[in-house]
């Protein structure tokens, strides 16, 4: 069996076993939907890029002690959404010591090279999440964007799904009240 027909829990059993190659199909199988999820979280396609990266290489170095409790493809998203609170936290702390406030603004116009039409509405959500709590971004991507189940998100974020379900209930009414005239 070729590494694209091999599940996760297979290319895992083969990258422990030192195969090099499982881990770049595991890498390939994931890779686009992690930096989808963190691009849309963080709006830096550079930003995106490193956590991605810091993903994986956590992921590795972490592979044995992965007990296949859950997918991989949770396991992964978890490890993504750690990084992506991490660096919102460094960027934070950096933002606080510098007397500079740099133009959030200008990250914008370089996120995507798609249609004019496209980039609006990019642009246009990108806008709306930004607008929401980082917990309430979190799932509403997960599940609106990334089509996660309740438990799946529930299991990214460590959090009850009752939790999961409070948040995003709370963020839809949020962006329905906020954008009560663009959304219909």
């Amino acid at each position: 069996m070729g590494q694209l027909e091999a599940s996760d829990a297979e290319l895992v059993q083969r990258i422990r076993a030192g195969d090099g190659a499982a881990f770049q199909a595991l890498v390939e199988r994931h890779g686009n939907g992690l930096f989808g999820l963190a691009y849309t979280l963080l709006g830096s396609a550079a930003d995106a890029e490193d956590v991605v990266q810091e993903t994986f290489l956590g992921a590795f170095r972490r592979l044995e002690a992965f007990e296949g409790r859950s997918a991989v493809k949770t396991w992964l998203t978890r490890i993504l959404l750690n990084h992506v609170s991490k660096l919102r936290r460094s960027k934070r702390v950096r933002k606080a010591e510098s007397t500079e406030t740099p133009a959030a603004s200008n990250d914008r116009s370089l996120r995507t090279g798609s249609p004019a039409v496209a980039v609006d509405s990019r642009v246009d959500v990108m806008a709306m999440l930004d607008t929401l709590s980082p917990d309430h971004r979190q799932v509403i991507v997960l599940r609106e964007l990334q089509g996660l189940s309740y438990e799946e998100i529930a299991e990214a974020l460590g959090v009850p799904r009752g939790t999961v379900e409070s948040r995003l209930h709370r963020a839809r009414q949020e962006l329905k009240q906020r954008y009560a005239g663009y959304l219909t």
